[in-house]
C-alpha cells in the first residue's frame, strides 16, 4: 500500500508496523501506532464520501490503519478497494474488477504459509 498512500505520516506508521513483525517494535509502539493511524485515516482530506473512501489513497490509508489494529481482513479489504479505486471510480461497483486483487492476497497468504512464517494473533 505503500505507493498508494499520500500521507508520510501513514508511511510511517506502516513502517511502524513493519519494525513491528520484524521483530524491532514492541506492543507498546505498535499500539500507539495504532491509535494514531485511526486518527490519520478518520481525517484523511481527500474525501468528502460518507465512508470516508472516496479515492484511492484514503483506502490505502484505512488499510494501514486496519493493519497495525491487527484487522488482516479489514486490511485486505481495504487494500483490494484502494487498488481497485486506483482503475477508476466506476470499477467499484463491479465485483469482477475485485479478482485480481483478492487472487493475489490468496496467492500471498498461501506463500506464506508454505514458507512457514509465525502467523501470531493479537
Amino acid at each position: 500500500m505503500r505507493h498508494l498512500l499520500e500521507s508520510p505520516r501513514a508511511v510511517e506508521l506502516l513502517d511502524i508496523l513493519q519494525a513491528f513483525v520484524d521483530g524491532r517494535a514492541d506492543d507498546t509502539a505498535l499500539q500507539a501506532a495504532a491509535t494514531e493511524a485511526a486518527h490519520v485515516a478518520n481525517h484523511h482530506g481527500g474525501s468528502r464520501s460518507i465512508d470516508g473512501t472516496g479515492h484511492s489513497a484514503v483506502s490505502a490509508t484505512y488499510a494501514v490503519a486496519a493493519a497495525l489494529a491487527g484487522k488482516a481482513l479489514d486490511a485486505a479489504e481495504y487494500a483490494a478497494y484502494s487498488t481497485v479505486y486506483g482503475y477508476g471510480g466506476y470499477a467499484v461497483n463491479d465485483p469482477d474488477s475485485f479478482t485480481p486483487e483478492y487472487s493475489w492476497q490468496v496467492n500471498a497468504f498461501e506463500a506464506l504459509l508454505r514458507s512457514g512464517a509465525a502467523l501470531t494473533q493479537r
